[in-house]
Parts: C-alpha cells; sequence; structure tokens
C-alpha cells in the first residue's frame, strides 16, 4: 500500500480503482479543489504521500521546496486518450517493488520512467 496524495488533474476514475488496490489516495479534487501547489507539497510532506500530478510545476517546485516531499513525486507526462490510459500506468507503476519512489522526482511516460534524487 502507498500512501498518495493526487493532484486535481488526475482522474477520479483512477483515484477510485488506486483505493479499490488498496491505496491511501488523498483527493485534491474531492478535497481540497483551488488549494495550491506549495498547500499540496506541505500536505504530502506532513502525511508522508507520494505527489501523483501531471502538473510540469510540482517538478520544479519539489526540487527547491525546503522540506522537500520525503514521499517523492511522479510526474505523469502524457496526454491520455481516456481515464482508463492513466489508471493502467499508474497501476503497472505502484505495482513495480523496484521502483523507489522516496526522496525521487519521477517522470514516466507510456514507456520510460526516469528518477531524478530530491
Amino acid at each position: 500500500m502507498i500512501r498518495l496524495l493526487a493532484d486535481e488533474n488526475i482522474p477520479l476514475e483512477t483515484i477510485r480503482a488506486l483505493r479499490s488496490d488498496g491505496h491511501d489516495v488523498f483527493s485534491a479534487s474531492e478535497s481540497a479543489q483551488g488549494a495550491s501547489d506549495n498547500a499540496h507539497i506541505a500536505r504530502a510532506i506532513e502525511e508522508d504521500r507520494l505527489i501523483l500530478t501531471f502538473d510540469l510545476d510540482f517538478g520544479l517546485l519539489a526540487a527547491t521546496a525546503f522540506p522537500k516531499p520525503t514521499a517523492g513525486v511522479l510526474l505523469l507526462r502524457l496526454a491520455p486518450q481516456n481515464p482508463d490510459e492513466v489508471t493502467t500506468l499508474v497501476q503497472a507503476l505502484l505495482a513495480r517493488p523496484e521502483i523507489v519512489w522516496r526522496r525521487h522526482l519521477s517522470i514516466a511516460d507510456r514507456v520510460h520512467l526516469r528518477q531524478r534524487p530530491l
């Protein structure tokens, strides 16, 4: 189980599927609409959650934030055709036990995953 903070741009279908998989997902679109990116980072740090987002600003914010989001950031870099595509990608990534999310900025597209330490 991974604790996640899903940014407002993550489809609700994906959030529901991740919860069904047993993940603890805080959804910004359900509970914190309009909150700033800095507020999301603060919550992620406080609650030890991996940030899941399409927002490119999180890459820069995560790299420059102090303190840094210790659970990490998963930045999705794709223009999905539908929510199922997002769900399938995220579920596949989170199911890979060899990936270390903590203290990493992880950038994923349909084929690649790049990671940089925070």
